[in-house]
């Protein structure tokens, strides 16, 4: 298989859409970035919900094909010539799915911006909201890669797992998260940020970045 004339929709501080772009990077596949201001509500217009039903990014679009969510994104990279993302053993290539699910479905909503609004709305702290809920998932992780590490989450090569960690620690930071605790993930992440593929999908290398 292989993708032609392809577009990520985008946010350049969207920890969702910054996991497809470290898999874009690692397989070597070439893309138009088109960014959707999620502050201004671009992702909320009618036009953007014929690519996007959740109105969320990313959406990945190519010549005769589309698809949302980055994990099943991330799925159809894994199927595509290049470094694999899942690990070749069932278990270890479960692992690293596991771990990503921990990110993608147990911290990560959890503290995105629509559940953020909705705690303000409740005249509750977010800042502590998001320190609980990414503490408490991180928490789990550290144990579970604790057994399961070599360089990265699992093993000596990058995978899904990763491509989630790295960016759910971003996060982490912004919310002032304590991350003394979390030494596997913290010495995973330093391994990630050594790669080329890593480094370009920074949120800071992002056209739409802000320039201050």
């Amino acid at each position: 298989m292989e993708l032609r004339d392809v577009r990520l929709h985008s946010y350049w501080r969207s920890s969702c859409s910054w996991r497809v772009r470290i898999g874009l990077a690692l397989k070597g596949v070439p893309y138009r970035y088109v960014p959707v201001n999620l502050l201004e509500g671009q992702q909320l217009a009618d036009a953007y919900a014929e690519r996007s039903p959740l109105r969320q990014v990313p959406c990945l679009e190519w010549d005769g094909g589309r698809l949302t969510q980055s994990l099943a994104i991330l799925r159809l990279l894994d199927a595509l010539e290049g470094p694999a993302l899942t690990p070749a053993d069932p278990l270890l290539g479960a692992r690293a799915w596991e771990l990503a699910e921990m990110v993608n479905a147990g911290i990560q909503p959890l503290q995105n911006l629509h559940v953020l609004r909705a705690i303000d709305s409740f005249g509750q702290d977010r800042q502590a909201w998001g320190r609980e809920v990414i503490a408490r998932g991180f928490e789990a992780m550290e144990a579970i890669a604790r057994r399961s590490a070599g360089r990265f989450c699992v093993g000596d090569a990058p995978s899904v797992a990763d491509l989630c960690l790295v960016p759910q620690l971003y996060n982490a930071r912004r919310f002032g998260v304590n991350l003394e605790p979390f030494e596997t993930l913290r010495r995973v992440e330093a391994a990630c940020e050594e790669l080329p593929a890593f480094q370009a999908a920074h949120p800071d290398r992002q056209p739409d970045a802000p320039t201050s």
